[in-house]
């Protein structure tokens, strides 16, 4: 996750920030749940500005830049696979139907994420140059 100690820092900040921020929600009726919500988001708002900072310390990245309608094509693809089992849950009322909608939701998530996002990123990669 991190390619040095600063990034790997700020990235357990983000992560324990993440954590305070949401028992601050789920707590946020009393006056430690508040608190935990203020210390939860200037967690966050600091580890996000560190990351910023410390991106600079990164080297070049490994790939060139891919076609971005490609992944988009995917990442709608996979959101189109939710979207199908979500929604195929209020389309009918039978077992049988919500499971074969749920499977076609999943096979269309699945198209986009094992198929169409490897492909928009392995289209200029590295060792093909």
């Amino acid at each position: 996750m991190a390619a040095n100690k600063s990034q790997g820092s700020y990235y357990t900040l983000f992560l324990v920030a993440c954590t305070v921020l949401c028992a601050g929600i789920y707590e946020y009726s009393g006056g430690m749940g508040k608190l935990l919500l203020v210390v939860g988001a200037a967690g966050l708002i600091g580890s996000l500005f560190g990351m910023l900072g410390a991106k600079s310390l990164e080297g070049r990245t490994a790939l060139k830049s891919s076609p971005g309608i490609m992944k988009l094509i995917g990442a709608g693809a996979a959101l189109l696979g939710w979207v199908i089992t979500l929604f195929g849950m209020h389309l009918t009322p039978s077992v049988g139907g919500r499971i074969a909608l749920a499977l076609v939701g999943i096979g269309v998530s699945l198209f986009g994420i094992l198929v169409v996002l490897p492909a928009a990123f392995n289209k200029n990669a590295v060792w093909k140059s």
